[in-house]
């Protein structure tokens, strides 16, 4: 399976904010969309990825400060990316190797979708229980 079909499944409309975007925005952001990642966006293309943990993370070491603070200083900018051809099994490995939970699409430095793990684990989840139905019928056609 590739990435291409997991985002015919979910959709490619990814929530986005900008560098300047206040933390305390970005929390409203997660909140309204109820998603735990944000792709950071300038005029560039992708400038970082943030998320929940990025926030928690940074709100223990520097308290509530964070909040009035811009997201440019919190999330990440090496930032793990894939495309529509790439498989599930390699974004898989991707994100085992990379500790990282959600993974832009980008085509010719477009964003074009993001995979979260969630999204991983229910493509393999589907892929297994297909292989099941294909070796039960191969299985009863056999009697």
């Amino acid at each position: 399976m590739r990435i291409a079909d997991v985002l015919r499944n979910k959709g490619a409309s990814v929530a986005t904010i900008t560098p300047e975007t206040s933390v305390a925005g970005l929390l409203t952001e997660l909140t309204v969309h109820n998603i735990g990642a944000m792709v950071v966006m300038s005029q560039d293309g992708v400038a970082g990825i943030v998320s929940e943990r990025d926030v928690v993370r940074k709100l223990h070491e520097l308290g509530a400060e964070i909040l009035r603070r811009p997201v440019s200083e919190i999330m990440t900018t090496m930032v793990a990316t894939c495309t529509p051809d790439d498989s599930v099994d390699h974004l898989s490995a991707l994100m085992t190797e990379k500790r990282v939970r959600h993974v832009p699409v980008v085509v010719d430095g477009r964003l074009t979708g993001i995979v979260s793990i969630g999204d991983v684990v229910k493509a393999r989840m589907e892929e297994l229980e297909a292989q099941q139905e294909q070796l039960q019928a191969y299985i009863t056609q056999g009697r």
